[in-house]
């Protein structure tokens, strides 16, 4: 756990800090007591221990610096959110309204292009996990924070988060062996399924069980990286790398926080359309949901 608590800086930041002088106490007196035993057992199995992989346990450290910035993270999404909405109008809408309202349309508009016309339903989650990683990846880029995204054990909780939501939406649409059999690839002649179906399967199945992995992976190498090239080049050489690239690198690096928001809600998107369909065939869905045009309902 503690083994990546340096990751996404040279520092931890202040509040960590705070935190962990006045909570840290009662928080390693809870892990010594109940979660260092259970780990020291597990990793015992492998001839290991929990400090050999998680480092050393201290009241210091014991609430670890991405811990305290997803949590801030989460907070920071449901006051941007209401700061946006603002009061809702129809009339006279304030520009935070507007930019809610197009981030709405966007998201909507992806999730239908990507998982179809029933893809509605699973738009809460989708627009919950692009907003909460925006701001995630953008708190980089500000004083006093990290990025949670640049800590492997956030990234892979997100991606095993997308992982089980997209398989239950699998298994419940599908029933169990319905989601199975779609690992097992098009029907074949039974003398060919027999060789070829089991190999497919095999192969869809391992390839389905790692991509919470890569996709943990490849939104924590971005952050990291952003952070770790954003400290070693602003300290190269003072003073034109204190005011000139610190500016350069902050604009790349708010690219590259957008773009891989954009990667992973895609991607769960796309993993999400593999295994759900609409309520009927697509002709009857689109019949039921059609508005007839109001001077045509009239006449």
């Amino acid at each position: 756990m503690f083994l990546f608590a340096e990751e996404g800086g040279e520092h931890v930041p202040l509040v960590v800090e705070y935190i962990n002088h006045y909570l840290g106490k009662p928080v390693y007196d809870f892990e010594i007591a109940y979660t260092k035993p259970r780990w020291d057992a597990f990793f015992g199995l492998f001839g290991s221990n929990a400090e050999s992989m998680f480092g050393p346990y201290t009241p210091e450290n014991a609430i670890p610096w991405y811990t305290v910035m997803f949590v801030i993270a989460c907070l920071l999404t449901l006051v941007v959110i209401y700061l946006l909405k603002g009061k809702l109008s129809g009339d006279d809408p304030s520009r935070g309204q507007l930019t809610l309202e197009a981030s709405y349309l966007q998201i909507s508009e992806l999730v239908e292009k990507v998982i179809g016309p029933h893809g509605a339903k699973y738009f809460p989650v989708m627009a919950t996990f692009a907003i909460l990683i925006l701001i995630s990846n953008l708190m980089g880029q500000f004083p006093l924070f990290m990025s949670p995204t640049a800590s492997v054990n956030v990234t892979f909780a997100l991606s095993l988060t997308s992982f089980i939501y997209y398989t239950s939406v699998g298994i419940r649409e599908n029933g169990l062996l319905g989601y199975l059999k779609h690992f097992a690839g098009p029907k074949l002649p039974f003398l060919i399924a027999i060789i070829i179906t089991p190999l497919i399967f095999s192969v869809e199945l391992i390839s389905n069980l790692i991509r919470p992995f890569t996709l943990g992976i490849r939104l924590f190498a971005n952050m990291f990286a952003d952070e770790k090239i954003f400290t070693e080049i602003t300290n190269l050489y003072p003073p034109i790398t204190q005011f000139i690239l610190p500016l350069i690198l902050t604009l790349l690096g708010t690219f590259v926080a957008f773009v891989q928001t954009l990667v992973f809600t895609l991607l769960s998107m796309i993993y999400i359309s593999e295994v759900s369909h609409p309520p009927h065939d697509e002709h009857d869905y689109a019949h039921e949901t059609h508005t007839p045009d109001p001077a045509v309902a009239h006449a």
